[in-house]
């Protein structure tokens, strides 16, 4: 997420300060996935950035209950699939192919020459289809070895069927019977393991299904229930509180206690808090932050795992990596930025003339 919820451009009205933070939330990860390279958490400066995860699932319910709950009424659930593959796909796309690429043609690293092409071709295969492959050792067996973020896509996937099947169809006190036992899980997961931080490898699939569980069915109860707390507070506030969140220090007794915490409590606040701003002042900071949000995200990590092996390989010193992680980062949203225009937009714009 998840990342790749849209606000609808319809009539409805757009909430712009919460498009313009899941673009915060996205640049906290790419951020803190350099970061974890050289810097294993707890002491990574960034240590919660990966809770930005859990933000773009909970803005993702609220994204869809309110584009798609009066909707589902008129549309089949075949048109609300063939929607959201219009939406989501042609990233998931692009970041396996450039994941692809990274893999076989990584100037500081030859671990692809241990897959036979067989394999390269099921790992291509599987993360084109968003289907968990994780046979890659060498990155800690990632279900998407090529484009790691892609997991939150498989739940965002799962969430989105679970929302067509029954989701819209149940009254909101059931809504929020469901999202009690769903943080009783997430609580759960967080103490069992100590965090939140799981859903991206097969040691820990299955955390993934905890954390949309809660974060996209407490969305969906910021929407049903009206939750929208009224305020002037601009999108620069917002992106400072959201912030914050991401720079909460890893105290190891208390982590278990912290992460849900967070989650279950502070990101909803956020989004009601966003969703009832009434600050007029249109901020082309915010529309920037909104529009590449998920194309970085789905393609930052193409030259992560290169960046890990020219970090391995060269040894840079501290003072060479303060000027090639702001250099890669702002390669990335480059990146980002073409994709949408030139691969993102055109291609969805087609999709929906002749497909939808």
């Amino acid at each position: 997420m998840n990342i790749s919820a849209t606000l609808p451009s319809s009539t409805k009205k757009h909430f712009e300060i919460l498009d313009g933070l899941r673009g915060i939330a996205a640049l906290a990860v790419v951020i803190f996935h350099f970061m974890e390279m050289f810097i294993p958490n707890p002491q990574n400066p960034i240590t919660h950035a990966y809770l930005a995860v859990d933000f773009f699932f909970c803005l993702s319910g609220f994204v869809i209950a309110y584009a798609y709950d009066d909707r589902m009424l008129k549309m089949s659930i075949g048109q609300f699939f063939k929607a959201r593959l219009i939406r989501l796909h042609p990233l998931v796309v692009l970041g396996a192919v450039l994941g692809l690429m990274a893999f076989v043609f990584d100037p500081f690293g030859n671990q692809w020459q241990a897959y036979h092409i067989g394999q390269l071709a099921l790992l291509f295969l599987a993360s084109i289809l968003l289907i968990p492959f994780p046979i890659i050792a060498e990155r800690a067996f990632n279900n998407f070895g090529l484009n790691a973020p892609a997991w939150t896509l498989f739940w965002e996937y799962i969430a989105n069927i679970l929302y067509a099947l029954l989701l819209h169809k149940l009254k909101r006190g059931v809504i929020l019977m469901l999202t009690i036992l769903a943080a009783a899980s997430l609580i759960y997961v967080a103490k069992s393991a100590g965090n939140v931080s799981g859903g991206w490898s097969k040691d820990n699939f299955w955390h993934g299904a905890a954390r949309v569980g809660f974060s996209f069915l407490a969305g969906m109860c910021v929407f049903r229930f009206q939750l929208f707390i009224k305020n002037k507070f601009g999108f620069a506030l917002f992106a400072i509180l959201l912030g914050l969140a991401f720079f909460i220090p890893f105290i190891d007794q208390y982590n278990w206690l912290t992460e849900p915490a967070l989650v279950i409590f502070y990101f909803p606040l956020i989004i009601a808090l966003g969703a009832g701003s009434n600050n007029k002042k249109s901020s082309s900071i915010a529309k920037f932050s909104g529009d590449i949000s998920y194309p970085l995200y789905i393609t930052h990590y193409f030259v992560l795992w290169s960046f890990l092996n020219y970090y391995e390989k060269v040894q840079p010193s501290n003072q060479t990596l303060l000027w090639v992680i702001p250099m890669l980062i702002l390669m990335q949203i480059a990146v980002a930025y073409l994709a949408l225009k030139l691969y993102d937009l055109p291609l969805r714009s087609w999709l929906r003339k002749h497909l939808h």
